[in-house]
Parts: structure tokens; sequence; C-alpha cells
């Protein structure tokens, strides 16, 4: 699995192919505005505010799969991440993480990662390599300046690409 080999259609309904990100690490997380986990949003501003400029790109994917927590539609949701958080990092249409019409991205690393890999609630985390390769995933739980993920991030952005 290649993660540059995917598409989403960005929050404003224009096409987000990854392979505009080939060559940086990504960071994705599935989100929701209704949820314990949404200060999240904060700390996710924050990692691409002090990480983009080094090329890390981050992509919040709204999700209403696990409790019902994203139930706005894309313009409620870009609305609500800007006037709270201050949003500006990339996020897509309201996507399914889950189940049969997940999306394929999703589908893919439970194929190739099996069910522990996949997301159990919002916020889950998962940081793919400048080659588009898996590193780590990390559950709701693991707040996203935690030293496990942002040591992560600093480790593949210095890593050479070849």
């Amino acid at each position: 699995m290649n993660v540059f080999e995917f598409n989403f259609l960005s929050i404003s309904g224009t096409s987000l192919p990854l392979r505009n990100y080939q060559g940086q690490p990504l960071l994705i997380v599935n989100t929701a505005s209704h949820c314990g986990y949404t200060p999240q949003y904060a700390k996710l501003q924050r990692i691409w505010e002090d990480y983009r400029q080094s090329g890390l790109i981050l992509i919040g994917i709204p999700c209403n799969d696990f409790g019902e927590q994203e139930p706005g539609d894309e313009e409620v949701i870009a609305h609500f991440c800007e006037s709270n958080y201050n949003v500006t990092f990339p996020m897509t249409h309201k996507y399914s993480v889950i189940g049969g019409g997940a999306h394929p991205l999703y589908r893919k690393i439970l194929e190739e990662h099996g069910p522990d890999a996949m997301p159990r609630w919002n916020f889950h985390k998962y940081l793919f390599d400048r080659q588009g390769q898996l590193i780590d995933g990390w559950p709701s739980g693991v707040e996203p300046d935690d030293p496990v993920i942002t040591h992560n991030i600093e480790r593949h952005l210095q890593s050479w690409v070849l």
C-alpha cells in the first residue's frame, strides 16, 4: 500500500489527490466536531504550524462513524473547525473509515495491517513516511503532541528522499 495512490475530496468539494504530497510525510486523522477528543483540533493545528514548513502534511478526515459525533455537512464542519480552532490544515469531505462503506485508504489499511490497526474512535492518527508507507498509528487517547508522535514526525522529516 502506498498512501499517495489514494484520492479524497477536500472539505470544499475539490479534488484532493494525495499524490500532490508525494515525498512528504503525512499525518492523517479522522475527526469529529462533537466528541470528547474534539479539543485535539487545537493540538493538531499547532502540529501543522510547527512542522508544515519542514514538509509535514496534516489532513483531517471528518467522520460520523463513532457515536454519530460529526452529524453536520461539510460547510458546517468547516465553519466549526475555523471558528473554534482556527484550523488551516487540509480537511476532506466527510468519509466513513470503518465498515463496508469505508474510504478505500481505510479498507486497504484493514486488508494489509488487520483490524488492530483500525480506528476505534474519533481522532485516530496515522503517520506515513515520505515514500507513502504506514509508519504507525495511535488511538484517540494519544494526544497529537505526545512525544511518541512528535518524535516520529521529526525523525521522518529529517529523512532523506532518495
